[in-house]
């Protein structure tokens, strides 16, 4: 079985690539897969993705991680945890950002129609995995891709979103553990702490409640002084 790791960034635009994209090429050594990086040669940062449709003739799985993000020592390798037919995920439609997801939800259903069943499970786009039987979900809807001609929040991600449920794939919902944004530290969710997750993501401005006046910078790489101490190994 032959696997990939893939990450969008561009290197040199954030500090945190300095260790983030080292420490995805050791979990994806790891975990036996390969690694790529899929820079500003693949177009758009917004449709990357799309590449995955070629992608997925070449490679029978695929795990995107985006690149502010810490895999933590207790991350078990995702290809095992997630079976071969399914998409594995985590959903973000929960707490303080259900509202906002939703919307975004029914405002693609009402423009595409056809996913009427579709009222819950919108995925943080930051984690997920996979296989090559769901290479049709990085193609185009009705012959556009999400938000090309009409200015929508997340474009890339509810595209991504509708075609799930539309081509209506088997997935699992991995649980926040997998994807720990600072969403899933609110009191909503019981405010555990990231570092017993494993993947702590930093997306937006990463408001966790021990943050203070740190940037996202600092945050991050504090953190990962905290979980490696220097050493991945």
């Amino acid at each position: 079985m032959k696997l990939l790791m893939a990450t969008r960034a561009d290197v040199g635009t954030y500090p945190h690539l300095d260790f983030t994209l080292p420490m995805l090429r050791t979990y994806a050594e790891k975990w036996g897969a390969e690694s790529l990086i899929l820079d500003k040669s693949y177009g758009s940062v917004f449709w990357r993705w799309q590449h995955f449709y070629r992608l997925l003739d070449e490679y029978d799985r695929i795990f995107h991680i985006d690149a502010d993000v810490i895999i933590t020592k207790t991350c078990p390798n995702i290809f095992e945890v997630v079976p071969y037919d399914t998409i594995g995920l985590v959903f973000e439609d929960k707490g303080s950002r259900l509202n906002a997801r939703r919307t975004w939800m029914a405002h693609i259903n009402k423009i595409y129609g056809g996913n009427e069943d579709w009222t819950a499970g919108y995925l943080n786009g930051g984690m997920f995995v996979v296989s090559r039987p769901h290479k049709e979900l990085f193609t185009k809807i009705n012959g556009k891709l999400w938000g090309e001609d009409i200015k929508v929040h997340a474009r890339e991600q509810t595209h991504l979103n509708y075609q799930i449920m539309k081509q209506n794939h088997k997935y699992i919902d991995l649980g926040f553990r997998f994807n720990h944004m600072s969403m899933f530290s609110e009191n909503w969710n019981g405010g555990p702490s990231r570092f017993n997750s494993h993947i702590i993501h930093y997306a937006g401005k990463a408001h966790f409640p021990d943050k203070g006046s740190r940037s996202r910078e600092q945050l991050m790489k504090d953190d990962f002084e905290e979980i490696y101490h220097g050493h991945l190994g």
